[in-house]
C-alpha cells in the first residue's frame, strides 16, 4: 500500500474538510459523489482527477482497496470538477505506465517516490445543468 492507512484517518478529519472547500472549483481537485454500498449513505470524497480522452483518471494513492472505489464499482457515481457535474461509468483499473502516462508529468514525479502505480480511468459524461429562468 503506497500511503499508510493511518494517514487516511488524519486526512478524513483534517485534510479532507479543507480540500472539500476547494474541490468543486480548483482543478485538478474534484469532488467524487458516491453511495455507500452497505450503508446506502451519500458520501463525498475530495480527489485529484485528471482529464483523459475517455473522461478522467485518478491515481490510487492509498492503493486499490479504498472504499470510494468499491462504491463506485458497485453503483453510480458523479464527479464535480470546475462546477461541472459528470456521470461516471465503466471504471478501468490501470497499473504502471498504462495509468501513469495519463497523468501530468508533475503528478508522475510526485507519485513515483510514494511508489504509487495503480490508477482508475472512468468514462465521464457531463450532466446538463437545469436552466434557471
Amino acid at each position: 500500500m503506497p500511503i499508510p492507512m493511518w494517514v487516511t484517518r488524519v486526512n478524513r478529519r483534517v485534510t479532507n474538510p479543507l480540500m472539500m472547500a476547494l474541490s468543486d472549483d480548483v482543478p485538478p481537485l474534484a469532488t467524487l459523489h458516491h453511495v455507500g454500498r452497505r450503508t446506502g449513505r451519500r458520501l463525498r470524497t475530495p480527489i485529484f482527477a485528471f482529464p483523459t480522452a475517455r473522461g478522467f483518471v485518478i491515481a490510487l494513492t492509498y492503493g486499490p482497496d479504498v472504499q470510494w472505489l468499491r462504491n463506485l464499482e458497485a453503483g453510480e457515481a458523479r464527479l464535480v470538477r470546475r462546477r461541472v457535474v459528470y456521470r461516471l461509468a465503466d471504471p478501468v483499473r490501470l497499473h504502471g505506465d498504462d495509468g501513469a502516462r495519463l497523468v501530468p508529468a508533475w503528478t508522475r514525479a510526485g507519485l513515483r517516490p510514494m511508489h504509487v502505480d495503480e490508477f482508475v480511468e472512468l468514462r465521464a459524461e457531463p450532466i446538463p445543468s437545469p436552466r434557471v429562468r
